[in-house]
């Protein structure tokens, strides 16, 4: 073995390690934000998956010290977005007009503000979200990135993130609200 094959393996272990310490211990969270968002494990087993791939090709590009985790989730929803070009743009999802019905209808009945909501029925609600909604809101609220981090990581202005944060918390109630009456009224 020459100097210089030594040498290069070497640096391939320091990047290995160096790789594994600062992405690899992101894994969990971008799994957890994968599923949520995809909605189906299988799908986010191969968005991590792909995003870890991108992320070893780069990871040379990555600026020591910064933020890898929002360096990797910002990765992740490239490869989000870039899955859901390729199957043909999708139009912002409203709530079905079944939902927006019964949701009116639930205007009438008692509502419980007071009644503590539950993770999982809020995780189960947020399913009902957009791909765009569910995405800043499991940043901002689950991950507890800034609106300029999430900004960042979906590439899109920081008004944006805010707009949809908000169109999110308020599609949510409403799902939520309807979810309530429709127990209330059973």
């Amino acid at each position: 073995m020459t100097g210089g094959q030594d040498l290069s393996g070497r640096k391939h272990q320091q990047r290995l390690g160096h790789f594994e310490r600062e992405a690899m211990t992101q894994l969990d969270a971008l799994m957890k934000a994968a599923i949520r968002i995809a909605g189906s494990r299988a799908e986010a087993d191969d968005i991590v998956q792909e995003t870890f791939l991108r992320a070893w090709k780069y990871f040379d590009s990555f600026d020591q010290g910064s933020n890898c985790r929002a360096w990797l989730f910002r990765i992740m929803f490239n490869v989000i977005n870039n899955r859901a070009g390729r199957r043909s743009r999708l139009q912002e999802t409203q709530l079905d007009t079944d939902e927006t019905i019964e949701y009116q209808k639930s205007n009438v009945v008692a509502f419980d503000p007071l009644r503590q909501i539950e993770g999982r029925e809020a995780l189960e609600a947020s399913e009902l979200l957009s791909e765009e909604y569910r995405a800043v809101l499991w940043l901002v609220v689950v991950e507890e990135f800034s609106y300029k981090e999430a900004a960042d990581i979906l590439g899109v202005p920081i008004g944006t993130v805010m707009s949809r944060l908000h169109r999110a918390r308020r599609d949510l109630r409403r799902i939520l609200m309807t979810k309530r009456a429709n127990g209330a009224s059973n």
